[in-house]
């Protein structure tokens, strides 16, 4: 799966990319990654990307005509879909996640400012938002969309039953709580210890306790 990300700040995803899961899955040839500066699309010496909107108001707006001319200069087909990360999008959640995963490139534009002319709709697929908040800009958004994805894809975790049981698999339903040594965790006069069916080996018996303290998100 390939991901194009179009941002007037290519330098901020450059860590990102080369930590972790998804450096691996870049390393394994799994997903590839295409950052595309904003600035390189437009027409005059200061390299303009935004400016006043029109009927007034606070703020600078991001032009049209650089974020067109980049998108124009990526190859379109049907498993290729365009999107701005942008407040008022659709909710991005994991059920969303697996249906982007199935996708073979998928461009994403961060916004930045007040947002984007309005007329950049017609030629994308889409608004995509991350929350009910308010970032500076959507590059967080392009990258969190990237690893949940991502994730999804077989290879990239070292252990694809990693998935089977994890938050938001189902929906709304989050993963029961996890331990590791030490079994007791002594703070001052507190042990805080495992639950001692996990000491067990009765994977019946764990398999039931798990799937009890499984939460249902509100």
């Amino acid at each position: 799966m390939k991901f194009n990300l179009v941002t007037i700040f290519p330098e901020i995803f450059n860590s990102y990319l080369n930590e972790g899961v998804i450096k691996r899955a870049i390393d394994n040839k799994i997903i590839k990654t295409k950052i595309i500066n904003l600035r390189e699309f437009t027409k005059d010496k200061r390299r303009t990307i935004d400016d006043t909107i029109y009927g007034g108001g606070a703020g600078m707006l991001l032009q049209i005509e650089p974020i067109y001319k980049a998108i124009k200069k990526i190859k379109r087909d049907k498993d290729h879909k365009i999107f701005l990360l942008a407040a008022k999008g659709k909710t991005f959640n994991q059920q969303e996640a697996k249906k982007l995963s199935q996708l073979k490139e998928i461009t994403l534009i961060c916004g930045r400012y007040e947002g984007v002319d309005e007329r950049l709709k017609h030629f994308i697929d889409g608004e995509i938002s991350i929350g009910d908040y308010v970032l500076s800009g959507g590059e967080i958004g392009a990258m969190t969309i990237l690893d949940v994805c991502s994730r999804l894809l077989p290879g990239v975790l070292g252990n694809n039953s990693s998935l089977d049981n994890e938050s938001h698999t189902q929906k709304g339903v989050l993963e029961y709580p996890q331990y590791t040594k030490p079994e007791v965790f002594v703070v001052k006069d507190n042990k805080y210890r495992v639950p001692k069916v996990l000491l067990s080996g009765n994977h019946a018996e764990i398999a039931k306790w798990r799937q009890k303290q499984q939460k249902i998100k509100k």
